[in-house]
């Protein structure tokens, strides 16, 4: 049996369709489509209806194909959302999570109800960008969408309605925004009370594998398709991805590594102490009544925006060739914190490297290649305090990790990571979210009984790469130096924006 996937990352989307057959897993990637933010005067949005059409073609060739998948889902980035008005139509575009309006009113919303009494209520880390932070931003600025506006839905809620007419929101994306309490199961009234939104805006968000209506008959029209089933997959990519995780055992750690790196673990109750709370860990919702424990990592977003920034000057590299620089630059000259609120912002990123590098007495980076090394050990030293500190949290000794994500084609990054970490990395499927999100739809069918089903038929349909620890004594002092550089910044613990 067929089903349609689409995965949409904060940088690119894609349709992969997915068959099971006694064969195992087979996928095909049907489309494959850029996403890029569009700026108008100084506010930053998704053009949601770009990716409308993007999901439209994916569908005509999947027609062109000869094709008729018996599901579809779609996954994407989690804390953004579109608001509906009256009439159902679309209230503006989307903001994006990194428009420059919403700085600030993390600190403004923490000093009026303390980080304590937000974490205990959602078990959700502390980020600028958390949606609670965007409508108290437009709430407190007088935004005209929130006069009008009559439903709140997010990135994958709002594509679904747009292909199916149903306005329906879903649990692990819904726990992305700071604003569902796990313990309660259901949106904070508390805090939404506080930030002055309508508890009306929202509706109960269903699990992963929920069925959600089908396509439009005026779509099924136009392209010439019999109506498809959609479903309600993990629809924040990350709790995609995990259900992809080629787990053998219940105890693992989990990379989903891209734009951004997702570290953290599979438990089944969400865990909210101080401890947490002063890691800045998060609980948010998963696949099979699961919670993923996890923290946030700036990931690849540094090296893709630094590569960005020399394409407009003129330096493009391809990625295979800045790997290879890397690979001969001087090791361990300039290490860096990834989640230092230094990096969060796009262009100029190169000027912060060094920046960071001349502030903590460092070797400042010049070439391409030594900054895209900087960039990568960085990362995988990194990934290293966050894995210690998901053990701490969970009670668990991870004896290796699964990387997940387009970024698991970065063997330098790999590599290093089993170097830093000291253990194995188990690299693959690089296409983990679409491959989730398929699996949630062959689980909702029945196709699959559980999550632990899916994953032996992914861990057996998917090739994964080992990657052993290499040069330990080397890493070892190399991670020393990393935590005293690192020990001033923003992002240690709590303070993580």
């Amino acid at each position: 049996m067929s089903v349609l996937a689409y995965d949409l990352g904060a940088g690119s989307g894609r349709a992969l369709l997915g068959h099971l057959n006694d064969r195992g897993i087979e996928t095909s990637e049907i489309h494959r489509f850029k996403n890029e933010p569009v700026k108008v005067g100084e506010r930053m949005h998704w053009d949601i209806l770009r990716l409308h059409h993007e999901l439209l073609q994916g569908l005509t060739l999947v027609k062109q194909q000869g094709e008729q998948p018996e599901s579809l889902g779609i996954d994407s980035w989690g804390v953004d959302f579109g608001l509906l008005g009256s009439n159902g139509e679309l209230l503006g575009n989307p903001y994006h999570y990194r428009d420059t309006q919403f700085n600030g009113m993390m600190d403004q919303v923490r000093q009026e109800l303390s980080s304590q009494r937000i974490f205990e209520r959602t078990g959700i880390q502390f980020l600028g960008f958390n949606t609670l932070y965007q409508l108290a931003t437009l709430q407190r600025s007088g935004s005209p969408l929130l006069h009008e506006a009559e439903r709140f839905l997010m990135i994958p809620d709002l594509l679904r309605y747009f292909l199916t007419g149903e306005a329906v929101n879903e649990f692990t994306n819904a726990t992305t925004t700071q604003l569902y309490n796990p313990s309660a199961g259901q949106w904070d009234s508390e805090l939404l009370a506080h930030i002055r939104i309508s508890e009306k805006l929202f509706g109960e968000a269903v699990l992963p594998g929920t069925r959600v209506g089908q396509l439009r008959s005026s779509i099924c029209n136009d392209l010439g398709l019999s109506p498809i089933p959609v479903i309600a997959v993990a629809e924040h990519d990350t709790g995609s991805a995990v259900v992809a995780v080629p787990a053998t055992e219940r105890s693992f750690a989990y990379l989903s590594c891209g734009t951004w790196s997702l570290m953290g673990t599979e438990i089944d109750h969400p865990a909210i102490s101080s401890q947490s709370l002063a890691l800045n860990f998060t609980n948010e919702g998963g696949a099979g009544g699961t919670f993923r424990l996890l923290k946030n990592i700036m990931g690849l977003w540094i090296l893709q925006e630094s590569m960005r920034e020399w394409d407009r000057q003129g330096q493009g590299i391809s990625y295979d060739a800045l790997l290879a620089q890397a690979e001969q630059a001087p090791p361990f000259a300039s290490l860096f914190d990834p989640d230092d609120e230094l990096f969060m912002p796009a262009g100029d990123m190169t000027t912060r490297i060094r920046q960071y590098c001349r502030d903590t007495g460092q070797v400042v980076p010049e070439e391409q290649g030594a900054i895209a090394r900087a960039i990568l050990e960085s990362l995988a030293l990194k990934y290293r305090r966050v894995l210690e500190w998901t053990e701490q949290l969970s009670g668990q000794a991870f004896n290796g990790l699964h990387m997940v994500g387009g970024g698991i084609q970065n063997r330098l990054l790999c590599q290093w990571t089993a170097n830093s970490i000291g253990k194995p990395v188990w690299a693959g499927p690089a296409e983990g979210s679409a491959i989730g999100n398929m699996a949630v739809q062959w689980i909702a069918s029945g196709a699959f009984k559980d999550i632990w089903e899916a994953r032996k038929a992914i861990r057996d349909s998917f090739p994964v790469t080992a990657y052993e620890p290499q040069d330990r004594s080397i890493w070892e002092d190399a991670y020393g130096r990393f935590l005293r550089v690192t020990a001033s910044s923003n992002s240690q613990a709590g303070s993580e924006v």
